[in-house]
């Protein structure tokens, strides 16, 4: 069965009755709906209901304000139609899915500890992985309600590997279900790819890869991807961790700066007094500005990282030095 989802003043879809929320069968349909982390985080995807039936998943959702909830908003991430329905949005050609995402059953083949918090998980689907470098896709933990966003690490590939870089937040029940409860060999249901901050084709610019913490994953798919391409432009990655413990996660960088277009800064906001650490101290904009100087509009820009840091990389970019937008690709996760 399927329900008809017409766009106030626009395009008309079909979404199975099964699907999970409005947004994901959006996209499967192709369809342009705005949206960013999708998982109610970022307020993004908020639309209006005009006439049908919409069930609210998760009616808290950070994503929606109370002035939100009070004119009667939702979020399309967080919505699921129970019949023909009539919404208004406005459609952005920038939403559109570079590919449509799909969802498969995958299958855990390794765990691997990069830091005392962080791990490398490589999942196998029974088809191609394709994705753009630096997307992301969604991952349902068993005992969890709702799906969890995780960027993959590595490049698209003929043998269905999906590798991410997943920290362990304290208190979380999807990160914590994945290093507990999913064993090797079991399955977990995978939906994707999504995300707007991939690797652009088409441009002569270097470019700039800024991660903070786990926001590590999706820029060294983007790294691969560049270095991968046959241009000889350069890449400047700068990672910034926190302190010392965190630096088993740049093995896999220290690798890919064994190519001579790849300049590495690795920056500690709070180093300990032991071992020594006699790198780059602060924060990782700060570093990059003191690297890189002036007219940083001559750079193509990819960032992922804690919300703080996304902000400070976006007011050093936008605002302190007018890169235009264009040039400036992230995804909010919040």
């Amino acid at each position: 069965m399927e329900y008809q989802i017409t766009i106030e003043g626009g395009a008309t879809f079909s979404v199975a009755a099964e699907e999970d929320t409005l947004l994901r069968g959006a996209l499967r349909a192709g369809v342009a709906l705005p949206h960013e982390c999708s998982v109610g985080g970022c307020g993004a995807c908020r639309f209006d209901v005009v006439d049908g039936p919409m069930e609210s998943i998760w009616p808290e959702a950070p994503g929606l304000s109370e002035r939100d909830r009070k004119r009667g908003k939702h979020l399309a991430c967080q919505s699921r139609p129970l019949g023909d329905c009539t919404i208004r949005v406005r459609c952005d050609e920038a939403y559109r899915p570079a590919i449509r995402p799909e969802r498969w059953p995958a299958e855990l083949l390794a765990r691997r500890a990069l830091t005392h918090d962080m791990s490398e998980f490589t999942f196998q689907v029974p088809a191609t992985a394709e994705f753009r470098p630096g997307q992301y896709a969604l991952l349902y933990p068993p005992h969890t309600p709702g799906a969890r966003a995780y960027s993959m690490a590595n490049l698209p590939n003929g043998d269905g590997i999906w590798k991410f870089v997943i920290r362990r937040v304290p208190g979380g029940t999807g990160s914590n279900a994945l290093f507990d409860q999913v064993r090797i060999g079991q399955r977990v249901t995978l939906d994707g790819p999504y995300g707007h901050a991939y690797l652009r084709d088409g441009t002569a610019r270097d470019i700039v890869c800024i991660a903070g913490g786990s926001g590590l994953a999706p820029m060294l798919s983007v790294a691969r991807g560049a270095l991968a391409r046959a241009n000889p432009g350069r890449i400047h990655f700068f990672y910034g961790a926190r302190t010392q413990a965190d630096l088993g996660a740049t093995a896999a960088l220290e690798e890919l700066a064994e190519d001579e277009r790849l300049a590495l800064s690795v920056v500690l906001s709070a180093p300990e007094a032991t071992p020594a650490w006699r790198g780059p101290t602060g924060f990782v904009h700060a570093e990059l500005e003191r690297v890189l100087a002036q007219s940083l509009d001559r750079f193509d820009f990819y960032f992922a990282g804690p919300p703080p840091m996304i902000e400070a990389v976006q007011e050093l970019l936008m605002h302190k030095h007018q890169v235009p937008f264009g040039q400036i690709h992230f995804d909010r996760f919040v």
